[in-house]
């Protein structure tokens, strides 16, 4: 018996990425499928800078700034990774 499947296919691949910037530097802190979801990581990460404002300045480590913007999967970086909420570790911009 054969049957015909039908597969939902998504003509649009762009993702929602979450941008973390300092200085000229920017690099993706995380990906969502729905901008809702990025937008809602953005507002809890730019929390997370509020809340550790005295140990980033007691580090001298610059604050990341957040934004959304569109992403396709082939625009990621090979070895991409999540960044930590506050945008460094082991002292380094990540």
């Amino acid at each position: 018996m054969s049957a015909v499947i039908e597969f939902k296919h998504r003509k649009d691949d762009t993702l929602w990425a979450v941008m973390a910037s300092v200085g000229r530097t920017t690099r993706v802190a995380e990906i969502f499928p729905s901008r809702e979801r990025a937008l809602a990581d953005r507002t809890w990460r730019e929390q997370q800078i509020r809340a550790y404002a005295s140990l980033l300045q007691s580090c001298r480590q610059p604050a990341p700034c957040y934004s959304v913007a569109p992403i396709r999967p082939a625009d990621l970086p090979r070895a991409w990774k999540p960044l930590p909420a506050l945008g460094f570790l082991r002292g380094q911009f990540i």
